[in-house]
């Protein structure tokens, strides 16, 4: 599977690809890749991401549907579910958002690679693509995302970050906080989520 290089600007720069969190050491930061978990088939072109969390992950894994992953990330216990809008998980938990809408290819088998990114300011992403919409939930801290159509910035608070599949788009951790957020690439499941590009350059549109 390709994935996306993340480096750190620094005296020397650092790059070091999205690993499993199982290969995490404390809390370093970067991105870690928690599950991939196959959605199957969509039948409507369009899907949300409905995130909840639950006091326990038992909790959490008994709420899940054939849609959902239930998972552990920044301090919490979460059930990420691939599901239309206005859907709602079992009770017991506490809805925290619901993101949409995710243009997909429908009768296409999907999976949702979710993964946690801790990123200091500076941090950024090379150039790539991904075979699917992408999505953050951002807990602390700021991201700018540049592709050709202009940026994105997604912050605590703020608006949620959706980027469909296809476009090039590099990513800068800006502002002075930490970056901590939860993050979806619903891909094509014949194909890798995420691909590095040589055909495009960004503009410097992010800056820290």
């Amino acid at each position: 599977m390709a994935l996306p290089i993340f480096a750190f600007a620094a005296e020397h720069e650092m790059e070091t690809r999205c690993r499993p969190i199982s290969e995490r050491v404390g809390g370093d930061p970067g991105c870690w890749i928690i599950v991939s978990q196959p959605v199957g088939n969509l039948t409507k072109p369009l899907t949300f991401w409905h995130l909840d969390a639950y006091p326990t992950r038992a909790l959490a894994e008994g709420a899940k549907g054939v849609h959902g992953a239930a998972v552990e990330s920044l301090g919490k216990h979460w059930l990420l579910s691939i599901e239309d809008a206005g859907w709602r998980a079992p009770a017991g938990g506490e809805r925290i958002a619901e993101i949409g809408p995710l243009e997909v290819q429908t009768g296409q088998a999907y999976t949702a690679q979710y993964m946690e990114a801790v990123f200091n300011p500076g941090m950024t992403a090379p150039a790539h693509v991904h075979s699917g919409p992408e999505a953050w939930y951002t807990l602390t801290g700021e991201t700018c995302l540049e592709t050709p159509d202009g940026i994105q910035i997604g912050r605590a608070g703020g608006q949620y970050v959706i980027v469909p599949g296809g476009p090039p788009m590099h990513l800068t951790a800006t502002g002075k906080e930490q970056r901590q957020a939860l993050v979806l690439i619903l891909h094509d499941s014949t194909k890798p989520a995420s691909t590095l590009v040589s055909d495009w350059t960004p503009k410097g549109l992010c800056k820290n």
